[in-house]
């Protein structure tokens, strides 16, 4: 095959140089960006050998970090989980007024800083805040403590579930729903048998983002936990207490706890695409390339 056949037929027209390059310029990129510091972070864990990074997950200290990480996780998601699929479907199939503003609200997180959302919450449930007197006078705290490390969790990671399904439900459009309902479907059975097919892979990824988010959440967190060792630390805020400490290798073990989290994560984030882009050959044979086709719906978002 000649060089403009080649280059044609992988649907491009620069050089083969110029295209070995900009794959070299982006492996060299991940390279130092990605692999070497994460890299570098196990090579710092498991410098003073094993015995003193299985010492380090087994302080209690480290025991508590990793048990609120996860409670807030599984508390956020669900949270998350609910809200994101009754936005999605409210703005995908239905007209009313106000939508463009409940659109700009469930942005709003992807704009405002955590450390600015952690500050909002102090001042409403603090104790000098707005709600403060009526909550100590009936014994309920939320700031320096889990409810409000979970609610600021909720508001950070809310919009990741709603925005992958928003677009990819927009795309479905409502007709498969209009035949149901015309058939003597009811609402529910409307969701459950064929709105619900239809996204679920929309919905995993979004639970996915949702989950990695909240595990790995600092700014928000930082300002209303009051890190209090053993009782309102999770696993990022545990990490910085123990590097400021000097605690190198319980530092880095415990930030290597997290970046085995992060890789399952991405492993079960390919494992998903994996499968779509499968059914979506299965589903249409006589297309070459079912990925670009329907791709799975993706979202940026920042650190």
């Amino acid at each position: 095959m000649s060089r403009s056949a080649r280059s044609i037929a992988s649907g491009t027209t620069e050089p083969l140089w110029v295209q070995r390059g900009l794959i070299g310029v982006a492996l060299l990129f991940m390279g130092l960006f990605l692999v070497l510091p994460l890299a570098t972070v196990f090579a710092q864990a498991l410098d003073q050998g094993v015995w003193a990074y299985v010492a380090a997950l087994r302080e209690p200290d480290a025991w508590s970090a990793i048990r609120l990480t996860l409670i807030t996780a599984a508390i956020a998601v669900p949270f998350n989980l609910v809200f994101g699929l009754a936005a999605a479907w409210a703005i995908a199939k239905f007209e009313f007024r106000g939508k463009s503003l409940l659109i700009t609200l469930i942005d709003l997180p992807f704009s405002v800083s955590p450390v600015v959302a952690g500050l909002v919450y102090v001042l409403l449930f603090g104790a000098q805040g707005w709600l403060g007197p009526w909550l100590q006078a009936h014994d309920i705290q939320i700031i320096f403590a889990v409810p409000g490390i979970v609610l600021a969790t909720v508001f950070v990671t809310f919009p990741f579930i709603a925005r992958e399904l928003i677009p990819l439900m927009q795309a479905q459009g409502s007709d498969e729903e209009q035949a149901a309902t015309v058939l003597g479907a009811n609402g529910w059975q409307t969701f459950w048998h064929v709105t619900l097919p239809n996204i679920r892979w929309g919905l995993i990824y979004g639970v996915i983002l949702c989950n990695a988010r909240a595990m790995g959440e600092f700014g928000a967190v930082s300002v209303v936990s009051g890190h209090i060792r053993g009782q309102t630390n999770t696993m990022p805020l545990h990490v910085e207490i123990l590097y400021n400490e000097y605690q190198s290798v319980a530092a880095f073990a415990v930030a290597s706890l997290l970046a085995l989290l992060a890789l399952l994560t991405l492993l079960i984030k390919s494992t998903i695409e994996w499968h779509h882009l499968r059914q979506n050959r299965l589903a249409d044979p006589l297309n070459p390339e079912p990925a670009q086709a329907r791709p799975l719906p993706m979202k940026e978002t920042h650190p």
